[in-house]
């Protein structure tokens, strides 16, 4: 039995994938070794900074053992730095995301491996505070729900999360415009997960849009030209006539 699913990753499915993210947490209680799926995790001593992966650091705030520590960019002067970017140096394109490092392990390789979104720690507190990382949208959504005493003033936070939203979805947008003719496009170097995942039943519809209106125009002329022919036309007749 096939189930009507629409291609490609949904916004629950895709904040999903964003709880793996690591973040920087300060423990308020003892908690002993954890052997989790993706690899052990040490014991937290307060007030001992650790790394955990975002759904358990969610897990340890709900319950009053930790507090989360927010990445640089979600601050607001950093936010309203990066607004500035989309809005006046990158009015066509999106700002660029963090800068990808190679290991210090993978230096002297001959191919060394190049870690890229969404894999680079982007949301913990030795995150650049100056690019938007992959996961930027759901992840400060989580924290502005369930750890905002943790943000600096969350009501700004919103505020320039919102404008930012609002000016990068505008953007896709304006590319959109490429497929039906008009525009010269727009990168989508920097765009988040969440703005792919969202973008993409607009642009899906765009698309198939475009592929219908272009099959009834070829319905149309092929009509056309059979109700020409049952008509006795035949195209270039006149000019046969003439040169006989």
């Amino acid at each position: 039995m096939a189930f009507n699913h629409p291609p490609g990753l949904t916004p629950p499915e895709i904040a999903f994938i964003c709880e793996m993210e690591l973040v920087t947490i300060i423990p308020r209680q003892r908690l002993d070794r954890l052997d989790l799926l993706g690899g052990p995790v040490n014991p937290l001593i307060p007030p001992q900074r650790s790394l955990l992966p975002l759904w358990l650091a969610l897990l340890l705030k709900r319950q009053r053992r930790a507090n989360i520590v927010p990445p640089p960019w979600l601050h607001p002067v950093s936010l309203q730095e990066i607004l500035e970017l989309e809005t006046t140096h990158f009015p066509d394109s999106f700002s660029p995301g963090p800068a990808l490092s190679v290991p210090n392990t993978l230096q002297s390789h001959i191919r060394p491996f190049h870690t890229s979104a969404p894999f680079l720690p982007s949301c913990t507190a030795d995150a650049s505070a100056e690019a938007l990382p992959y996961h930027w949208l759901e992840f400060a959504q989580m924290l502005l729900d369930s750890a905002a005493d943790d943000l600096v003033e969350p009501d700004r936070v919103r505020q320039l999360m919102r404008d930012l939203r609002e000016v990068r979805a505008a953007k896709m947008r304006k590319g959109v415009e490429v497929l039906t003719g008009e525009g010269d496009g727009v990168r989508l170097d920097g765009v988040g997960a969440m703005e792919i995942g969202e973008g993409r039943g607009f642009i899906s519809g765009v698309v198939d849009g475009l592929r219908k209106l272009g099959a009834s125009r070829e319905q149309a002329r092929k009509d056309r030209e059979e109700e020409e022919r049952e008509n006795g036309y035949r195209g270039g007749g006149d000019e046969d006539d003439m040169q006989d």
